[in-house]
């Protein structure tokens, strides 16, 4: 059985497709180590995930701040600090994780409500900023 961890919406939404579907492909990874690590209780699968998850929030961090360099967008330095922090923050908890530590219900939090609050409070920011540009 699936269970969601953590759902889309449209209050989710930033209004641009692509960034849009890229944060709908980062809620279904983070569901799925949930699901592998507390629902089927496979770790080796959840560690491969959230593997699968850092790497996914590289390119997605990559094409947000590609965007905001072409767009000149004025609060680029401040975001792309509050994205090499989440990188660090989960490099640790991934370095961790390899080296023994499970995958436990904090870590799995962290990711959901880091996730949800940077769209919510920060991706919305651009949001209106994008939508001025035409994009």
């Amino acid at each position: 059985m699936k269970e969601e961890f953590l759902s889309w919406d449209d209050d989710l939404s930033v209004g641009i497709q692509e960034i849009d579907e890229q944060h709908k492909i980062l809620v279904g990874l983070i569901n799925r180590i949930y699901n592998e690590a507390f629902i089927k209780h496979d770790n080796s699968i959840a560690n491969e995930v959230l593997a699968e998850l850092v790497l996914y929030t590289l390119i997605h961090f990559s094409v947000e701040e590609s965007l905001f360099r072409i767009f000149n967008y004025p609060k680029y330095e401040e975001h792309k600090a509050q994205h090499a922090e989440l990188t660090k923050q989960v490099m640790e908890m991934k370095d961790r994780i390899a080296q023994g530590e499970q995958i436990n219900i904090d870590l799995i939090n962290f990711l959901k409500n880091w996730l949800k609050k940077h769209i919510l409070q920060e991706d919305k920011k651009y949001s209106r900023f994008f939508a001025e540009k035409g994009l």
